[in-house]
């Protein structure tokens, strides 16, 4: 455990969303990174002389040749893996088991019962784990729960549609990990569907859905892959208490992260429910319209509203995936260990699971 009062990283892997996270860790309060790690030592001496000249660190982190060098290490109190899905378990476990506490990209594993084991040795070890899904961080959250349970902004849920999206080019067809089975059978479902799932499931106060139905409407097969996976994806799902929801995910249509909640009262819009859009402000609108005839006139009216959360879009204080290691942070700081991290991304695994094979 630190004694410097700061959470010691490491970054397993070069990929190019921990240059993300580099950043996040370098604007924390709580945090700092020591080392990171790639299979070949160039790769981590080139991601490190980049992302320390775009954000630096107090201390330049040191390259490292091969993932088990910077388990073996002590001075480093948790990992970030953002390793292919493929990888992942093998990974997780092993970092667990080094006394790692560990915050791992998405899809958390290949199955919910590889994720169940991952949970059982992060909790024999004593260590945290949590999932890379960024909103679940984002001031934007309780703002929207509270509209959700006031009963008067949306009433009683009924329907929730979410569509994350963006349109690959040829080279990302051929060439990109998540159109190869062997790193991320998923597809579009893990890259994009994981979102929507964590999204429908969180509005749903986590209760599992009672109906599951998944078609795979377009596949995709890398160069490498053995076999296609799915690159546009959509899903029905009906949740205990008359509410259902559905999500449209894919590598073939262009930039889209909406969510779109209904009720018996008003409905919520969020337009960038992933990823918000550049500014300083994250935000989603209410509207309650009505309907309004006299005689012969008819109108309908929306009533609307904008809610507001200070809060930058990216890479500056606060944001989402700061927020992320702050409270990743604090759990380590802190040492009490928070069960409900494991738990969503379990629950989000077993609807993933459902669809993939429905």
């Amino acid at each position: 455990m630190s004694s410097i009062g700061l959470c010691r990283w490491g970054i397993l892997s070069t990929a190019a969303i921990a240059k993300k996270n580099w950043r996040a860790i370098a604007k924390s309060k709580s945090g700092t990174l020591v080392a990171v790690a790639s299979r070949r030592l160039e790769a981590a001496k080139a991601f490190v002389r980049e992302c320390q000249a775009n954000t630096p660190q107090k201390q330049e982190p040191e390259a490292i040749d091969g993932y088990e060098a910077l388990l073996e290490r002590k001075d480093i109190d948790a990992v970030y893996i953002p390793l292919p899905t493929g990888l992942r378990k093998q990974w997780i476990i092993a970092a667990a088991e080094s006394g790692k506490h560990v915050l791992a990209e998405k899809p958390a594993a290949l199955s919910a019962a590889d994720l169940e084991e991952i949970l059982a040795v992060c909790k024999r070890k004593g260590v945290q784990f949590m999932d890379g899904v960024m909103f679940m961080h984002s001031a934007r959250l309780p703002l929207l729960r509270q509209c959700l349970d006031d009963g008067d902004s949306v009433g009683d849920m009924k329907r929730i549609a979410c569509n994350f999206s963006f349109l690959g080019d040829d080279t990302f067809s051929q060439k990109n990990i998540r159109v190869d089975s062997q790193l991320e059978p998923f597809g579009c479902l893990g890259d994009l569907g994981w979102y929507c799932i964590r999204f429908l499931l969180w509005a749903n106060r986590w209760q599992l859905p009672t109906q599951v139905t998944g078609r795979c409407l377009t596949g995709m097969r890398g160069e490498k892959s053995e076999t296609e996976v799915p690159a546009e994806f959509s899903a029905e799902l009906v949740f205990p208490g008359g509410s259902s929801g559905s999500f449209y995910c894919s590598f073939l249509t262009g930039n889209q992260q909406w969510a779109h909640i209904s009720g018996t009262k008003g409905n919520a819009f969020l337009s960038d429910f992933v990823l918000p859009h550049f500014g300083c402000e994250v935000s989603f609108g209410i509207e309650n319209p009505a309907f309004v005839a006299s005689s012969c006139d008819f109108h309908m009216q929306a009533r609307s509203r904008r809610v507001v959360a200070n809060e930058y879009d990216s890479g500056h204080s606060p944001a989402q995936e700061i927020n992320m290691f702050e409270t990743f942070n604090r759990i380590v700081l802190d040492r009490k260990l928070d069960p409900y991290w494991g738990d969503i991304a379990l629950a989000t695994q077993r609807v993933m699971d459902q669809l993939f094979v429905g």
